[in-house]
């Protein structure tokens, strides 16, 4: 059987899958905190010290699941992702989007490249839709099973480094050899040119760009409705850190839907002409 040329289509999760941020749905719920009140807690942490909103974030998190008697535990954390909501569309995208790429010749994987926790995007019903997830997480003590430590924290800048595995096609974080050897362009897994990102906010911009930038497509999604989200969607689109920007509504035969699969066509069509371009070439250059 014929081996498809590989994609990868690269989502951010907090804004792009899910309208809300995930700790805004069943662990905000759980400790019974105030979306807006925890997030102001977390800008204060991260000015007065200088420090990594995502490290913040992760400390907040912990602390007050202690202060309010919430254990917490990998299973906890996967339940709090089942409640995590997911915009119109999503549950049905992936398996649908990988059967367009099989019709026009093209192995779609999907991956994750999130600041948020990948213990709430595993609960989640979409989670095996993914090859790899990537995204900040926690240490567990073995014992009490309980989180103590940041074991990967994921921000804007580092988001990059998985574009890079993606393309060697290594899947774990701890990778620090394999990533840095030497592979020629044409033997990588996903060529950045076989790559779609979708991404929403501002930690998603240098991978939005790197994607561009490589030959790849970056898309900024933004909430239906929202015109501020919509301005910044427009404004990436403006300084060129993009190539499209639509509403994530993943419905079949809305705007995002038709924009993927017509890239998906491109690709298809690109990877056909390069096929076709080397055949001839080989054949005169034995002449």
């Amino acid at each position: 059987m014929k081996k498809l040329p590989r994609v990868a289509l690269i989502y951010d999760f907090d804004g792009t899958l899910s309208p809300g941020n995930m700790q805004e749905f069943g662990y905000m719920k759980a400790i019974g905190a105030d979306k807006d009140a925890f997030w102001a807690e977390n800008d204060r942490m991260t000015k007065d010290n200088d420090a990594s909103g995502i490290l913040c974030y992760m400390l907040l998190m912990l602390r007050e699941a202690k202060r309010n008697g919430v254990s917490l535990s990998r299973d906890r954390f996967h339940d709090f992702g089942a409640d995590v909501k997911l915009y119109e569309g999503v549950k049905d995208w992936f398996e649908s989007i990988r059967e367009y790429g099989r019709r026009v010749g093209l192995d779609i994987r999907h991956f994750i490249n999130s600041s948020g926790l990948k213990e709430m995007i595993e609960g989640t019903p979409i989670a095996r839709r993914f090859d790899a997830i990537y995204a900040s997480s926690f240490l567990y003590d073995r014992q009490t099973g309980e989180p103590v430590w940041p074991a990967v924290a994921v921000d804007y800048t580092t988001k990059t480094q998985f574009i890079f595995k993606i393309n060697k096609g290594i899947r774990e974080v701890s990778d620090t050899s394999k990533i840095n050897m030497f592979v020629a362009y044409d033997e990588r897994p996903v060529p950045f040119s076989h790559m779609i990102y979708f991404g929403d906010g501002t930690t998603d911009i240098p991978s939005m760009k790197v994607v561009k930038d490589h030959g790849g497509h970056s898309i900024a999604v933004y909430k239906p409705g929202d015109e501020a989200a919509k301005n910044t969607a427009v404004k990436l689109i403006k300084e060129e850190r993009v190539n499209f920007a639509c509403p994530a509504n993943y419905r079949e035969g809305k705007m995002l839907d038709k924009l993927t699969r017509r890239i998906l066509d491109k690709i298809a069509a690109d990877n056909e002409f390069e096929r076709l371009e080397k055949i001839n070439q080989r054949r005169y250059n034995k002449q």
